[in-house]
């Protein structure tokens, strides 16, 4: 297999905000609900421009031919009803990202529904319980399908939305492309992306979109919502010469907190809500960095040259969501523990009932990576829980890689600390989190490093 290098000054070839502002492509606002038709999302073949050069487009995987996908909005309680009709070569599904969703609806192939095949449709219809901001992608061969851009937002709007001039969504993706500017098709979920750090791009997009701007108004308030779609990395934006505050994390409410380091460092999955007062003089810029490795501009605010508005005095603050808190005492406790990947210390695991040594493991089934001693999605859940029963899971990661550790149906939270539905967990690190098991049915644990996932970082609880 030829390795095309990964370098800084490719990386951000593709790199930039969206043109025009909010360019991301729209589905009808609002319900859907008896007697309605649904949402048709098609996912299918299309093609997207990566690059800067303007003749030369990508040939993608989209819902619509688009990535991402069509913006999907409506208000909370209200439903959707989306039919996926599934155009590609092979079969696929939709996971509702982050929503506290009925199991039956959450699109896992193999857990919670089978796979689409060619040529068929699925009906998924629920209700979100929570405002915030969310996204949808596929659950079977996550790590290709995500990878030739399978995803798109989904928002949740308050009943009354919070007032700002400008409601700003931005998806942020990674791309391995060749010298070609072709999606390198020859590495997809390759052996020394499993063990490693998983599938890193070289192509930096907002939105899908090559070099942009944000165009904004000095005085004005915006709410950006940052969602990182990468398979595997882990982004670091600065908002240079602004001051941020974060107002929401994987779409739940946080009181108005400064940055830390003033970067957003976001894991593949997260979501950060921002409130940023736009406090650039008119005709000023103000650039959007990418820090992970070095300081590169990814896109620009650029302010209108005549037009202002008095700055807004109080902090954006926004409702809480209710949610559950977990008790303190009488906890069902769970520990998970990380082990595999290069330089790991893992000899052997277990893998659908056969134990293996490590070499025999990967050489047979491509498996780096384990939980508890168990590589891929074992044929009993990791706990059964039941229904409203508080749960305690401390996480302790083994290895030499950070993992994102997402839960499907719940959202949970360290002592005192934010909810989250993806959790980055360093090298070495151990995290105990807490929820309640208040949603019945068979939900997945999974690393969205998607590479880590399909090289067994993917379990499963049962709530009774």
């Amino acid at each position: 297999m030829i390795r095309i290098p990964t370098n800084r000054r490719a990386f951000i070839t593709g790199a930039g905000a969206l043109a025009a502002g909010f360019a991301l492509p729209r589905i009808a606002r609002g319900a859907t609900g008896p007697g309605k038709k649904p949402i048709l999302l098609t996912a299918r073949q299309g093609s997207a421009r990566l690059l800067e050069t303007a003749d030369k487009h990508t040939p993608i995987w989209g819902y619509r031919g688009t990535a991402p996908g069509p913006l999907l909005r409506f208000k909370q309680g209200q439903e959707l009803w989306v039919r996926l009709k599934n155009e590609l070569p092979q079969p696929t599904t939709i996971h509702w990202h982050g929503i506290r969703i009925d199991n039956v609806m959450d699109g896992v192939a193999g857990l919670t529904q089978d796979a689409v095949p060619p040529g068929e449709t699925f009906d998924y219809r629920f209700s979100a319980p929570d405002a915030g901001t969310f996204w949808y992608h596929p659950h079977n061969r996550s790590w290709e399908q995500l990878a030739r851009g399978l995803y798109g937002a989904l928002i949740v709007d308050e009943p009354d939305p919070p007032a700002v001039d400008q409601d700003i969504i931005v998806i942020a993706d990674d791309w391995f492309l060749g010298d070609d500017g072709q999606i390198h098709e020859a590495s997809l979920g390759s052996i020394r992306d499993r063990a490693h750090a998983g599938r890193l791009g070289n192509i930096l997009t907002l939105n899908g979109k090559p070099r942009g701007i944000f165009p904004v108004v000095s005085g004005e308030r915006i709410r950006l919502r940052l969602i990182n779609s990468c398979n595997a990395r882990i982004l670091e934006f600065r908002f240079e010469q602004l001051k941020p505050l974060v107002i929401a994390l994987d779409g739940q409410p946080v009181a108005p907190n400064v940055l830390n380091n003033e970067t957003v460092r976001i894991a593949p999955a997260q979501r950060i809500d921002l409130a940023i007062d736009m406090t650039g003089p008119p005709g000023s810029t103000h650039a959007i960095t990418e820090v992970s490795q070095s300081r590169l501009v990814a896109g620009e605010f650029v302010y209108d040259p005549k037009t202002t508005r008095a700055l807004r005095g109080t902090p954006l603050t926004l409702p809480e969501n209710s949610l559950p808190a977990p008790a303190e005492a009488h906890s069902k406790s769970v520990d998970l523990v990380m082990s595999g990947g290069a330089m790991g210390r893992m000899e052997k695991a277990s893998y659908k009932g056969t134990d293996y040594e490590i070499r025999e493991l990967v050489r047979r089934h491509g498996m780096v990576w384990a939980f508890n001693g168990i590589a891929g999605m074992g044929a009993k859940p990791l706990f059964t829980a039941r229904r409203g029963e508080s749960v305690a899971v401390r996480m302790v990661n083994d290895t030499r890689w950070p993992h994102a550790m997402h839960f499907h149906g719940h959202h949970f939270r360290e002592t005192d600390g934010p909810w989250r539905d993806t959790l980055l967990i360093e090298p070495q690190e151990t995290r105990k989190i807490g929820f309640v098991a208040d949603n019945p049915g068979k939900w997945m644990i999974h690393c969205h490093m998607l590479e880590h996932q399909a090289g067994g970082m993917a379990t499963w609880f049962e709530v009774t």
